[in-house]
C-alpha cells in the first residue's frame, strides 16, 4: 500500500478534499453540512492524502497569531483508517508549519481522537467542550525547524 500526501494545488484536488470532509463529518458523524465548509477554507493550506493513488484523506492548516498555526478538519475515509495516512497528514502539516516559522500547532480534537494526537506528541489543555454536537478538547504541540519527524 502506497501513501502520499501533497498540498492541494488544483480545483480538482480541493473538490476531492471537500468531498472527503463531507463524507466523514457530515454523512458519517452527523455534522450539519452548513457548518462543515467555512470561511476559513479560503485562507487555509489544504492537504490531500492518497492511498494507491486514490484520494482518501485531508487536513488543513490555518495561520493564527505570530508563530501559531491551527490544524483542522483532519478526515480519513473508513477504508483508509489504520494505514498510517492520518499520521502522514499530520506530519505534512507540521512540515509546512516549520517552513512558515510556525512553532506551535493547536487543534480542537474530537475527544475520541485524543489518543491518536497524543501518540503524535500533542498535549491536551483546558476543559472538554462540545462542537457540532461532538465532544472536543483543545490540544497543542511545539514544533521547531530542527525537529526530525518521528516515522
Amino acid at each position: 500500500m502506497n501513501t502520499e500526501v501533497t498540498v492541494v494545488s488544483t480545483a480538482e484536488e480541493r473538490v476531492d478534499a471537500y468531498q472527503i470532509r463531507m463524507r466523514v463529518f457530515v454523512r458519517e458523524q452527523g455534522v450539519p453540512a452548513g457548518i462543515e465548509l467555512d470561511e476559513h477554507d479560503t485562507m487555509a493550506a489544504h492537504f490531500l492524502g492518497r492511498v494507491d493513488g486514490r484520494p482518501m484523506g485531508t487536513v488543513r492548516l490555518l495561520a493564527g497569531g505570530p508563530g501559531v498555526g491551527f490544524l483542522g478538519r483532519l478526515a480519513v475515509l473508513p477504508e483508509a483508517r489504520g494505514t498510517g495516512l492520518g499520521g502522514a497528514l499530520v506530519e505534512a502539516v507540521e512540515d509546512l508549519a516549520r517552513e512558515r516559522e510556525i512553532t506551535t500547532i493547536e487543534l480542537h480534537a474530537q475527544v475520541e481522537a485524543r489518543g491518536f494526537y497524543e501518540r503524535l506528541g500533542y498535549e491536551a489543555y483546558g476543559e472538554e467542550d462540545v462542537s457540532a454536537g461532538i465532544p472536543h478538547i483543545w490540544m497543542r504541540k511545539t514544533v521547531s525547524r530542527d525537529e526530525t519527524p518521528v516515522p
